[in-house]
């Protein structure tokens, strides 16, 4: 991209107010806190319902930008140039559809409930052999990231595969004509996003949306859709059962393999495919349809799908050997998501040492001279200390890289691998799928054992943002991380919570925030529980503590005097009802007395702790605690000559009592998907799932029994398998003798007999299973919710309960 700022403002219909109109535009960025902004970025201040781009305007500056897009009132610098508009958003879509007018390239335009990026992740594949395509990254399918996906096109690719998603009505318009596609693939139409829409025939027709100006819509054939396809729309259809389709598929499975039998044109023919899944087949049959359209024959198509392979739809973050950490994006290599590697390398990194391990990279749609001038650039913005490049194309480029590595096979770099020294550093895995990178992280990665708690990054982000939107603006944040995170992993989730600017981060005991800051997180930690043995400690690495008691009080400012501290920070707890922690309102004068006396510590923030918050039963008694806190935060504040922070609802407090936000509140479990009110329940995403493997499989005759002390007696002959999983790691031993489920291809399979220290076993008669097949010990089903009723407990214990032993395995979509 190479456009001049002249240009743009006419397109966004903008008012331009700034002394270089003449400025050159090279790059878009809606995130502040990429590395890849720059003084030709033309940066899009977006406001959403959580955060608004206008805030990092001056940060922004401080970092070179110089070109911006705003829609509020702001404050003009020199040499610094602002695009007034109405709307930010709006102005982003203008600004892709300008530039998408720029090329005629064809375009592929991907929409449905599922399948959308694995159809356009296996024509990428199929097509790359002949055409230099630009395509969504990863899933970059809504309102900002069609615009930012189309953005990427450059002058060298000539074909455009894009997907679109959509949760509601009148979307589907904005993004027609930015993707302009003249291929249109419909897949499948599922429950996704269902509450978006009145009814599936409306669903449907707001998809059509985008096929509009499609030379031909390729989908199965149905009644459904046909209903709404309009006749001047050419369609290409494939169908199992419909005559009419041009298409007629018939398929069958045997030994995790698929034969299709496909009628095209007089033509019959086979093809094999390597999956047995109905969804991968729908999928497949799509991709099959597009090479049809683009007239390959029927050899080159029967050798292409054969090579399909399970997309990774995720970037995975692994502890790995010798105290590293991987982030694993093994099964691609083009620029666009490169970039995006980067930035989840930033955001969690671990290490202030940071190496890249990198393949050739394809259909950038630039000389390669060009390409990997980029992506040193890149490699430099992002601080990124070591590039090991693979591949005989990117080792011609060598120089480029500041210690850069190359080596022209990978068989080449696993034999130097003993002597490239991997450790204490964040390594980034990023390489395309024939370069088989997943053998290398396999040799960097920890090895342990084969039951794993997997961590959806985008769900905890999802989590936080629903409940900052139940927040006023100015209301900050804290996030507890004690307990591990709650089980899910403490070092890790605080990265991702710096890196989405929450202002607080709480943890129980001193050495929980002394682990974080040791790993470099630099949000204040406050430490709720402190002892006073810890007190040296928590000044020797900032941390923040609750005071709670004049003991606790006067002993921590004993040793700061020592140390001859002035205005360090600490927290003032109250008691208002809860009676486990807190000063009571006998102690308030005797409080204010000492810290009116001192110089030594400033109260930075005043809190107590709701009760009943999570039972509207005692609504009164949560009245009656906001009302004392507010009585004596107000006590304390008048005889201090500075405002604290208030603050003293939790997560079941930010929803149940809004009108007590104050200054602050604190959210803890809801970050982790779990909310005590079953309405509210239904718009978390669930964050952790416990995967484990089938170890053995064994058949047990009527009247033989399984574990110890013969608890389960077989009444026929029964199949069981064996799991790597048990009380040891978090399994509670009651969970056993049929009161408990894992999930197995879906299916239920009933716990039977005791739970044992590293193994459960379970019913597998009925389900279609193999050894080494993956079992769903908790997650989506059973639900943490479901586990804690059936044990007559709370969420809280079963997920703090799972073992440090269980290898965390964190993951961004």
């Amino acid at each position: 991209m190479s456009l001049v700022l002249n240009d743009i403002i006419p397109q966004l219909q903008a008012e331009f107010f700034g002394n270089h109109s003449d400025a050159i535009i090279s790059n878009v960025s809606i995130d502040s806190r990429s590395f890849q902004n720059n003084n030709q970025t033309l940066f899009f201040c977006l406001i959403g319902p959580n955060n608004n781009g206008h805030t990092f305007i001056n940060e922004l500056i401080e970092k070179g930008v110089s070109n911006f897009v705003v829609s509020e009132q702001i404050e003009l610098k020199e040499n610094v140039n602002f695009l007034k508009v109405e709307n930010t958003l709006v102005a982003l879509q203008q600004f892709a559809i300008f530039y998408r007018k720029k090329f005629s390239i064809p375009v592929i335009g991907i929409t449905g409930s599922n399948g959308k990026t694995i159809v356009k992740e296996w024509l990428n594949f199929l097509l790359s052999p002949d055409y230099n395509i630009i395509k969504s990254p990863k899933s970059f399918n809504s309102q900002v990231g069609v615009p930012l996906s189309v953005i990427g096109i450059n002058e060298q690719h000539n074909l455009g595969i894009f997907e679109a998603g959509i949760s509601t009505v009148n979307e589907m318009q904005k993004l027609e004509p930015i993707v302009q596609p003249t291929i249109g693939i419909l897949t499948n139409i599922g429950s996704a996003h269902d509450e978006g829409f009145e009814n599936l025939c409306q669903k449907i027709k707001e998809k059509l949306k985008l096929f509009q100006n499609v030379s031909v819509l390729i989908y199965n054939k149905n009644k459904s859709i046909d209903a709404f396809l309009s006749p001047e729309i050419n369609t290409f259809s494939w169908s199992e059962n419909d005559k009419n389709a041009d298409v007629l598929i018939h398929h069958k499975t045997t030994n995790n393999q698929t034969t299709l039998n496909i009628t095209y044109q007089n033509t019959c023919f086979k093809l094999n495919i390597p999956f047995s899944d109905n969804a991968s087949i729908e999928n497949v049959i799509h991709c099959v349809m597009v090479l049809f359209y683009f007239k390959y024959d029927v050899d080159t198509i029967q050798n292409r799908i054969a090579l399909l392979y399970p997309i990774e739809m995720r970037l995975k973050v692994k502890k790995g050997i010798n105290n590293t950490t991987l982030i694993d994006d093994s099964y691609s290599s083009d620029f666009q998501s490169l970039k995006i590697a980067l930035d989840f390398l930033e955001n969690q990194k671990m290490h202030s040492k940071k190496t890249l391990i990198l393949s050739d990279i394809f259909q950038s749609g630039l000389a390669n001279d060009e390409l990997y001038s980029r992506v040193s650039q890149m490699v430099i913005a992002n601080k990124i200390g070591r590039v090991i490049g693979i591949g005989e194309t990117i080792s011609n480029y060598k120089n480029k890289f500041l210690n850069g590595i190359t080596f022209k096979t990978q068989a080449d770099f696993l034999s130097h691998f003993d002597t490239l020294n991997f450790e204490n550093e964040t390594i980034l895995i990023k390489g395309a799928r024939n370069f088989h990178f997943e053998e290398i992280v396999s040799l960097l990665e920890e090895k342990t054992h084969e039951t794993v708690l997997e961590i959806n990054l985008n769900a905890i982000t999802h989590n936080l943002n629903f409940y900052k939107a139940k927040l006023k603006p100015e209301t900050k944040i804290m996030v507890m991380v004690k307990a591990f995170g709650y089980g899910n992993g403490g070092f890790e989730i605080a990265k991702l919570l710096e890196y989405h600017k929450v202002d607080y981060l709480g943890v129980a005991f001193a050495d929980e925030g002394i682990a974080l800051k040791n790993n470099g997180i630099q949000l204040p930690i406050m430490v709720l529980n402190p002892e006073t043995t810890s007190f040296d400690a928590i000044i020797q690495h900032q941390l923040e503590p609750e005071i709670y008691s004049l003991r606790g009080l006067n002993s921590f400012l004993k040793i700061a005097k020592q140390k001859f501290l002035k205005d360090f920070p600490i927290h003032i707890k109250f008691d208002t009802g809860m009676h486990r922690l807190g000063f009571e309102e006998e102690h308030l004068e005797e409080l204010i007395a000492v810290l009116k006396s001192t110089k030594t510590v400033k109260v930075k923030s005043i809190l107590s702790h709701m009760a009943t918050s999570d039972d509207l039963q005692h609504k009164e008694f949560g009245l009656l605690q906001i009302e004392r806190f507010e009585k004596l935060s107000n006590r304390l504040i008048e005889e201090l000559d500075y405002k604290p922070i208030c603050h003293l609802l939790n997560t079941s407090g930010i929803s149940n009592f809004p009108q007590a936000q104050m200054d602050m509140v604190r959210l803890g479990i809801g970050l982790y998907g779990i909310s005590n009110d079953t309405s509210e329940q239904k718009y978390l995403e669930t964050v952790g799932t416990l995967k484990s493997i089938i170890s053995q499989i064994r058949t047990i005759q009527k009247g033989e029994s399984v574990g110890y002390g013969r608890r389960f007696m077989a009444t026929q002959e029964t199949k069981i398998a064996t799991i790597p999983i048990g009380y040891a790691d978090g399994i509670r031993r009651s969970w056993g003798n049929g009161t408990g489920y894992v999930t197995i291809n879906n299916q239920k399979a009933t716990i039977v007999g005791s739970v044992c220290m590293d193994m459960l076993m379970v019913d597998v008669t009925s389900i279609p299973c193999v050894e080494g097949n993956q079992v769903i010990i908790l997650g989506e089903n059973p639900s943490v919710n479901f586990m804690a009723e059936k044990l007559n407990t709370i969420p809280y214990e079963i997920l703090t309960g799972i073992s440090q032993r269980v290898k965390r395995i964190f993951y961004r979509e």
